[in-house]
């Protein structure tokens, strides 16, 4: 796949190339003229993937703590510590996932809790499938997926890996909707059948 160019969008109208006729003719006709003259392909600036892998990760981060402080915002009894971080895919700088929160939950009939981490995208992809490859078929259809993904201690003890003993792909849920997915985190850090029948009314 060949690698993604980017350009700084500020740069697209550069300075002193309008004017005071233009405003006069718009006054005048009511419209602009837009030609191709206007704007010199020459000035158009080139980003680095380093320049955007950093823009996205701002932004990811800045949703990550919007999205962390809503989900401890909604019961006293409900509370995730605040875990952000970001990766940016390597291919694509301009997108990327951000780790939100960790948390441990027993499901009904399990022997011990399971822990799980909570991130959004600004993409949608199917997740999982495989250690090697884990966001496949990436598209931009929608704006924005959470997800949840069990997890567990690697086999030297260093990063985690996912816990596929839930399901295959280990992933607890997958969305585009924030109300869902704010439904479903609540689920899982809920402690008690009182609490999850409060969330489960949302």
């Amino acid at each position: 796949m060949s690698k993604l160019r980017y350009y700084d969008n500020a740069s697209k109208s550069p300075a002193g190339k309008i004017g005071r006729a233009i405003y006069t003719e718009f006054l005048r006709t009511g419209r602009i003229d837009r030609k191709p003259e206007d704007w010199n392909q020459q000035e158009r600036r080139y980003l680095t993937h380093a320049e955007v892998a950093a823009r996205t990760g701002k932004r990811l981060e800045a949703a990550g703590e919007t999205t962390c402080a809503r989900i401890n915002g909604f019961h006293k009894a409900i509370r995730f510590p605040k875990l952000i971080f970001h990766r940016t895919l390597s291919d694509s700088p301009h997108l990327g996932y951000c780790h939100v929160t960790a948390a441990r939950t027993r499901f009904p009939g399990a022997k011990s809790d399971i822990t799980w981490s909570f991130y959004l995208a600004n993409f949608f992809a199917e997740i999982g499938a495989d250690d090697e490859q884990f966001f496949r078929r990436v598209s931009l259809s929608y704006s924005r997926m959470y997800f949840a993904v069990a997890t567990e201690p690697g086999q030297a003890g260093g990063d985690l890996t996912i816990n596929r003993t839930i399901r295959p792909n280990g992933v607890l849920f997958q969305t585009h909707d924030p109300k869902d997915a704010l439904k479903n985190v609540l689920l899982l850090g809920a402690r008690n059948e009182d609490l999850r029948k409060i969330v489960k009314a949302l």
